[in-house]
């Protein structure tokens, strides 16, 4: 498995963080999802034509063919925002990053003097996590309770929007903010290139003769922290956890054998499949991942992606950008804001068709 190098790199091979920024009307980032999942806005990047094409989502199954496959993200997303307050009196804002026992997690605090290990902060419900310790920016708890972390959070947890949409989550999130297919829970971000999708949309995909596959990767908070290297190979990526599956892995292969497209919805399945392929081959796998991926990386994995449009500067721009070219991307991006498609996590998708099947 790959973990934090990007293999296909050249000796000597420099990419800067600069070198994938746009600009990006504030009031582009959409705030709210709209009231109908495949209503959004669906922009066609076909690379082998360079054609740009303005779709609405629920026009995806016009742009699939029989025998593709579509491979989607399972992971569900935990009520990961908790609030309460030291023993002391000081209000605590607590993100839950990653769960990593029935008991602990790792996680991130808002508060005014962070806690030394030790200390205790009373949720809501007069219940106690104990700090055990910092491993740089986050911070390990031990949640002193009869039920375990999960049952806590889904009782007492508000859905952890981005930081980028500035507004406190309501009862719509519960639902918005989940995919529709969402059944192994563990997530703290959404795989948001799934929540376009609907009962119905899914549906006429079947009918059309698309076959239709699960990983599970379970997003961190993470994946908004902001690249502080200036130079990309420097940058360390978080660890996620994923599994890809023996029957996931068949289907790939039966897909390619027949000649059809595997078609990844989201970048977090790239990445989980990318992780899962060792000297080229796909093979199961389960266990963390730190891989990263941006432009040298050639990925094998996929032959085309579903996608969100992605913060500047960002890995996830990185990645998209490895799959169809940076320049090829930053054109479509800068073709996206002029015609005011909506950006990030509630925002519009596209659908890229690079310039081959990349398992060629």
């Amino acid at each position: 498995m790959s973990d934090n190098a990007a293999p296909f790199v050249s000796p000597g091979f420099s990419v800067k963080k600069s070198d994938f920024d746009f600009d990006l009307p504030p009031e582009l980032i959409a705030q709210a999802p709209l009231a109908e999942r495949s209503g959004s806005r669906l922009l066609l990047l076909d690379v082998a034509t360079g054609t740009r094409e303005n779709r609405l989502f629920r026009d995806l199954p016009d742009l699939l063919q029989p025998g593709d496959l579509l491979v989607f993200n399972d992971t569900r997303v935990l009520p990961a925002r908790l609030y309460g307050h030291k023993e002391s009196g000081g209000a605590v804002e607590i993100l839950i990053e990653r769960v990593t026992g029935t008991h602990e997690a790792r996680a991130q605090l808002g508060v005014s003097k962070k806690p030394k290990a030790g200390g205790r902060i009373v949720l809501a419900d007069g219940s106690i996590a104990t700090v055990l310790g910092r491993d740089g920016e986050f911070f390990m708890l031990r949640f002193e309770t009869q039920e375990p972390l999960e049952k806590v959070l889904l009782r007492l947890g508000e859905m952890p929007l981005p930081p980028y949409i500035e507004r406190s989550a309501d009862q719509n999130d519960t639902e918005r903010y989940q995919t529709v297919f969402a059944r192994e829970p563990g997530a703290v971000a959404a795989p948001t290139a799934g929540l376009h999708f609907d009962e119905s949309l899914l549906e006429r995909i079947r009918a059309l003769g698309v076959d239709m596959g699960y990983v599970t990767l379970h997003v961190g908070a993470g994946t908004f922290q902001p690249m502080r290297a200036d130079d990309v190979r420097d940058h360390v990526m978080h660890r996620e956890w994923l599994n890809v599956g023996a029957g996931l892995v068949e289907q790939i292969r039966a897909t390619r054998a027949a000649g059809g497209r595997v078609i990844a919805v989201g970048t977090t399945v790239v990445r989980a499949l990318e992780s899962a392929t060792v000297d080229g081959v796909l093979r199961p796998f389960a266990g963390e991942t730190q891989i990263f991926i941006f432009p040298g990386y050639r990925i094998t994995s996929v032959d085309g992606l579903v996608t969100n449009f992605h913060l500047p500067q960002s890995t996830l721009l990185m990645l998209v950008s490895a799959l169809a070219g940076k320049e090829t991307i930053l054109d479509a991006y800068r073709f996206a804001v002029a015609e005011r498609y909506r950006f990030f996590s509630y925002g519009d998708a596209m659908l890229i068709l690079p310039r081959r099947p990349l398992s060629a």
